[in-house]
């Protein structure tokens, strides 16, 4: 749950497409990414299990609000809930219900610290986390990150996420772990700086 807890949230960042070089688009992605307050769109999460050939799907919706909060709401096949506002982590399903305090969990803050500068754009720039790659593919921009702390190299060997250049945005988010099993993520309706519920961030 916590690699995907940090994909749903590094795939916030948007691109824009008239950037050149790597450098230009990583300073696109900062510039576009501080203009937007809020964000609501749909996922679709697919999990492949390499053991055992099979695969496992989840759909759900994700909510974002500066400035550092964000909740990923999954609806099918079963309801869960998690809840980043500032330096607090809501974990809830039907059974049961659990707040954690970011700043005593090691584990935690450095994947919310993560998570917001993926928000910010600032993640594809951060060279002591991240080797960054961006390449264009037709219509997409691809940026790869292979971590470079141990720890992130336990859950992680590569993170791809594609981003579609006309819409400004971005459309799919694969982990892949060190198993060789992994996830992808793929999101649509997105729909930016509009008025969000508050009470979806409440954690009391």
């Amino acid at each position: 749950m916590k690699k995907l807890l940090f994909t749903l949230l590094i795939s916030i960042a948007p691109l824009v497409a008239m950037a050149q070089s790597q450098e230009e688009i990583i300073r696109e992605i900062d510039k576009i990414s501080s203009s937007i307050s809020s964000l609501e769109c749909d996922f679709v999460q697919t999990k492949h299990l390499s053991m055992l050939n099979d695969k496992m799907v989840s759909r759900g919706k994700m909510y974002y609000s500066q400035p550092s909060i964000l909740r990923c709401e999954y609806i099918t096949p079963y309801d869960y809930v998690f809840l980043l506002n500032a330096n607090q982590v809501l974990l809830k399903n039907s059974q049961r219900e659990d707040v954690i305090d970011v700043d005593k969990n090691k584990i935690f803050k450095e994947i919310a610290r993560l998570m917001m500068n993926s928000i910010k754009g600032s993640c594809l720039s951060d060279s002591d986390t991240f080797d960054v790659a961006i390449r264009t593919v037709g219509g997409e921009w691809v940026a790869e990150l292979t971590p470079l702390k141990r720890d992130m190299k336990q859950m992680w060997t590569k993170l791809i996420i594609h981003f579609d250049r006309a819409a400004c945005s971005v459309t799919k988010v694969e982990m892949r772990e060190p198993s060789g099993d992994y996830t992808t993520i793929e999101l649509s309706g997105i729909r930016q700086n509009e008025m969000i519920d508050a009470s979806l961030f409440s954690i009391n």
